[in-house]
């Protein structure tokens, strides 16, 4: 997977959550859950879209590390290869 590809990966599944969510006002490296006013909730159903998608797990600790489009990218394009 290449880090674009989970860029696209991971705006459609916010997509999924937030219909209207903008990401011409968002950094790649902006917190979005404030942005796009995800709650808990929300950030639960994203991982576990994206990991139903991907076949990549995703672990309560590494939640931290999912704060931002490019950090979530990275971490789907680090994890995709094992």
């Amino acid at each position: 997977m290449t880090r674009d590809e989970a860029l696209d990966l991971v705006r459609d599944a916010i997509r999924r959550i937030v219909p209207d969510a903008d990401f011409t006002a968002l950094g790649l490296d902006d917190p979005y859950r404030d942005a796009l006013e995800l709650d808990s909730l929300d950030f639960l159903t994203l991982v576990e879209t994206v990991t139903k998608r991907t076949g990549v797990r995703i672990d309560e600790d590494d939640y931290p590390k999912l704060t931002t489009l490019s950090a979530f990218a990275d971490f789907l394009t680090q994890n995709a290869a094992r």
